[in-house]
């Protein structure tokens, strides 16, 4: 990669002589402004206001307008006498903890690269320095003809920077926020939360700039001389009145649920694996508003019969039982029949020793 700055870091009494490289590239599609009569290309020439005509680039300066509108002429000379001791050297000022770092403050990110073999040993001890204490370098340099402020960190194994905005240039806050007061519920933040937890975490490496494809799919079906396929408009939502909060956070659960178990069927390779993505479902969560309902056990099952087969095991338990409630019954027929032949018996002796005293001598 192209250096864009070569200087050294200020670390104490330590120098790093260091490149400077774009951590970032733009892979945005540019249009040039053409005549839709005759699709000539518009170009903007740089035309003297005094003279009329048009000027190089060799004859062009620099000049500051003041307020009553004339123009102040400003030479290299006069920029590079001014007293920038940050012209060539990235002065570290601080370390400090990255959260004490606006995001807001964040601009244009750049790689440092060390700059010779003199350089691996005091750039290795700063990068393993940062990585230790698990801070981040605050710092000042100058680029492009002006001082700016910058923040070092660990990528990797790299030292990267980021470009920061002077505090000053942030705004605040004003009147941004809604001024009407207005009251959350617990339900609604635990469905908020479920929402979050159903949509889950995202790998950023497989994100991707889909309007980008598309106009480049376009461009190509216009450089072939076919014909440009309209994709349907989907229908514009979001910016009406939400009648009910609840039901919409409802219905964005249900449809985070639907996709994310498309998402998760649709991969052949992530079943065969055994990857199954972890999903907070909403019926799961604790509700503070209705208590949960109470499960009842299911009934036991009856053991089903085998149709048929020596496989079956639960049929032949099933016979075995019958078989044994048979003898049993039969059994117990058996013993009543032999306690009343018994008592037949014992009674009928008694029955004739009755009718014989009754008989006349």
């Amino acid at each position: 990669m192209r250096s864009i700055w070569n200087g050294a870091i200020s670390f104490g009494l330590v120098s790093i002589p260091v490149k400077l490289i774009n951590a970032t590239e733009n892979h945005a599609i540019s249009f040039r402004q053409v005549h839709l009569e005759d699709g000539g290309r518009i170009r903007y020439r740089k035309v003297c206001e005094l003279e009329d005509k048009e000027v190089e680039s060799a004859e062009i300066g620099k000049g500051y307008e003041d307020a009553d509108g004339s123009v102040i002429p400003i030479t290299e000379e006069d920029l590079a006498a001014l007293p920038t001791h940050t012209a060539k050297t990235i002065e570290i000022l601080a370390f400090v903890p990255a959260d004490r770092v606006d995001p807001l403050q964040m601009d244009t990110a750049y790689y440092l690269s060390a700059n010779g073999v003199h350089a691996t040993k005091p750039y290795t001890l700063l990068r393993e320095a940062l990585k230790q204490s698990r801070k981040v370098a605050i710092a000042k340099f100058a680029l492009r003809g002006r001082e700016r402020l910058g923040m070092l960190r660990v990528v990797d194994d790299v030292l990267a920077m980021h470009g920061l905005l002077w505090p000053d240039e942030i705004r605040a806050p004003q009147d941004v926020a809604p001024d009407t007061h207005v009251t959350v519920r617990d339900a609604e933040l635990d469905l908020a939360d479920a929402l979050m937890d159903t949509l889950g975490e995202v790998d950023m490496d497989s994100l991707h700039d889909d309007y980008r494809a598309a106009v480049e799919e376009m461009i190509a079906a216009k450089t072939s001389g076919e014909g440009v396929t309209e994709t349907p408009t989907a229908p514009e939502g979001g910016g009406g009145k939400v009648l009910d909060l609840m039901a919409a956070l409802e219905n964005s659960v249900r449809a985070a649920k639907g996709a994310k178990a498309g998402s998760d069927s649709g991969g052949a390779a992530g079943a065969a694996d055994g990857e199954v993505a972890e999903v907070t479902h909403l019926a799961g969560r604790t509700r503070k508003k209705a208590a949960p309902k109470k499960k009842t056990a299911p009934a036991a099952k009856k053991p089903a019969a085998a149709k048929g087969g020596s496989g079956g095991s639960g049929g032949s338990v099933k016979k075995t039982d019958a078989a044994a409630a048979t003898k049993k019954k039969s059994a117990t027929a058996a013993t009543a029949k032999k306690k009343s032949t018994k008592s037949t018996a014992s009674k009928s002796p008694a029955k004739k020793t009755s009718a014989r005293k009754k008989a006349p001598a």
